[in-house]
């Protein structure tokens, strides 16, 4: 086996296929594996490379997985893919040291760049620090949308918590990740995490 391979944990054969087919023609060595549970079972001591995990998959989430990566190999980073990101989950990624966090359908540029990342040994890319003071300061209710976007709330129950309405949560929303220069929520949630805002 070549000395460092990409493992792709994910319960879904079309995209175990396309991920396979995808990194074969980019000259990597891949072995596939239809969960978290297969995957551990065949895991050895020698692998090297890194892991391209769903999240959602029957038994064991790839979440778990990477819980379990660290503790029985923690050389083998991880990086997630999913179809149901949400703020909480890649938050727990992040913090369990996840090389990236990647939204499905994604883009195959933004895959092998992660898995470069990972196989130099290279953290989780930080963000850019916010552009808040040229783009201007966040007002108090930005803020407060803020805070609640970070926590994982969904727009509806912002409106609700705040009492104003769920269209006006959405152009907050728009303004915020303008103003701090972040591209999705998960990116303000890194940057909140990270100290940046």
């Amino acid at each position: 086996m070549p000395k460092k391979t990409i493992y792709i944990v994910d319960d879904d054969a079309s995209v175990r296929d396309s991920l396979a087919l995808l990194l074969s023609l980019r000259g990597y060595a891949t072995l596939v594996f239809a969960n978290a549970e297969d995957f551990l079972g065949a895991l050895r001591p020698d692998w090297s490379g890194c892991v391209v995990a769903d999240i959602r998959m029957p038994g064991m989430s790839g979440l778990e997985l990477q819980a379990r990566l660290q503790q029985h190999a923690p050389a083998l980073p991880v990086i997630v893919i999913t179809a149901h990101g949400d703020v909480t989950a890649a938050r727990q990624a992040f913090l369990a040291q996840a090389v990236d966090f990647i939204e499905k359908p994604f883009d195959a540029d933004q895959l092998i760049a992660a898995i470069e990342r990972a196989l130099a040994g290279q953290p989780a890319p930080g963000i850019p620090a916010p552009a808040a003071r040229g783009r201007g300061e966040l007002t108090e209710r930005e803020r407060e949308v803020m805070q609640l976007l970070i926590q994982g709330v969904h727009n509806r129950h912002i409106a609700e918590q705040l009492g104003i309405s769920p269209r006006t949560v959405e152009v907050h929303r728009a303004r915020v990740l303008h103003k701090v220069g972040a591209g999705s929520v998960i990116e303000l949630a890194r940057l909140a995490d990270q100290g940046k805002i």
